[in-house]
């Protein structure tokens, strides 16, 4: 049985040298995990190909479960600033449900790698991965900004929650090749409309309407 690492924070690069060395970390796990997958993956490999020495690969990232879960992270952050805006008239549940589908169309460009962040965020626990939080918080700002939801309701919130639920899960079945990529997006789109739809900032129904 493997020896399980004591858990301890990982540190936080300060300076402009940490944080390239930090950097270089990360796009090193990013090229290692698009080609080998989580498990073919190896601390000192990354390393290595990073330039680093392996304590100071183990002071940022004490496991596997943190690099790739803040390789994640990582990936959405910028994503979340490259969100375009909808197209005039479409609603603000359609147009979070394109945000997803934007978000899966990059992720699943490279496999390997999206199953290795999934795997590890999904592994991640909160109190000991600061980064599993980060993806969480940020995914959800992304969306109730589309949404159009400056003061979010708690309603609000388990929305946002439930439909990220939904999308790791398509995204999971999706590279199980349990679903198509073109049924993972109309499962993105419609579980959007569907869990959106009581989201405190609606417009009612028309009175009459069916």
């Amino acid at each position: 049985m493997p020896r399980i690492a004591e858990v301890r924070a990982p540190a936080e690069p300060t300076s402009p040298e940490q944080r390239a060395r930090h950097l270089r970390i990360l796009r090193a796990a990013a090229r290692m995990g698009a080609e080998k997958g989580l498990e073919r993956v190896q601390m000192h490999e990354v390393a290595k190909a990073a330039g680093v020495a392996i304590a100071t690969l183990y002071r940022y990232f004490p496991s596997k479960t943190h690099l790739f879960t803040a390789l994640m992270a990582e990936q959405i952050d910028r994503f979340s600033e490259t969100v375009p805006r909808p197209d005039p008239g479409t609603s603000p549940e359609d147009a979070a449900g394109e945000v997803l589908v934007l978000a899966s169309r990059q992720l699943l460009r490279r496999p390997a790698l999206a199953t290795a962040m999934l795997q590890s965020a999904n592994a991640a626990s909160a109190a000991a991965v600061a980064d599993a939080g980060r993806i969480d918080a940020t995914f959800s700002q992304i969306v109730l900004r589309t949404l159009g939801v400056g003061d979010p309701t708690v309603m609000d919130v388990t929305l946002v929650r439930l439909l990220m639920q939904c999308w790791y899960g398509v995204l999971q079945s999706s590279l199980n090749g349990r679903i198509s990529i073109p049924d993972a997006e109309s499962d993105i789109r419609i579980a959007s409309r569907l869990l959106l739809a009581p989201r405190s900032n609606a417009v009612p129904e028309p009175a009459g309407r069916a």
